[in-house]
């Protein structure tokens, strides 16, 4: 199934949205990954990208009421061509609505989402940021709980339901964010 959706809509519709760059830059790593999941198991990567690109376009427009967000971000990304597929896994990434990640697609996003920051935060303390980050040190951060505390580990493993050891999906993360390490600016 090809999606017919316009990247660059999406992003001008992210810039409306989400004022924050660094929220910004979680979109697009978040992206990164997803496309990298969707090319290791013969997904579509634009519908696989584009849900991790759209995750949060909600985030600063519920920033009142965060136990509602994903459920408007569903509906934007719909609003912007988004699949019902899409705006499931969109709407199922925030566990608060209690709603089960049923495909691939919805458990991608869900534990692909807590990498980026994983990995961002792994970055940001090197010198040489992303370019020289390996797979052993940003393992070893996983296991430091106060490191990057924000980062639910436990959604990070759930990588295990796409069958994907911890230290292969972080790797594919890391790789795929090092792909774009110019525009996440690491």
């Amino acid at each position: 199934m090809s999606i017919k959706m316009d990247r660059q809509e999406i992003l001008d519709s992210i810039r409306a949205n989400i004022q924050d760059k660094n929220m910004r830059k979680h979109m697009l790593a978040t992206e990164a990954i997803m496309r990298a999941l969707a090319k290791r198991f013969g997904e579509d990567e634009d519908e696989w990208g584009l849900t991790g690109l759209l995750h949060d376009i909600d985030v600063e427009l519920v920033e009142d009421e965060p136990n509602s967000h994903s459920k408007l971000g569903a509906d934007i990304a719909q609003e912007l061509g988004a699949n019902e597929a899409m705006a499931y896994a969109i709407l199922c990434h925030n566990e608060a609505h209690g709603v089960p990640r049923q495909t691939e697609l919805d458990k991608a996003l869900f534990c692909a989402d807590p990498l980026s920051g994983l990995i961002t935060a792994a970055a940001l303390i090197r010198p040489d940021k992303l370019t020289g980050l390996t797979t052993k040190s940003v393992m070893k951060r996983f296991h430091e709980k106060r490191f990057a505390a924000g980062v639910n580990r436990e959604q990070v493993t759930k990588c295990q339901e796409i069958g994907l050891e911890l230290e292969e999906f972080i790797t594919l993360g890391t790789e795929a964010m090092k792909s774009i390490a110019s525009e996440l600016e690491l």
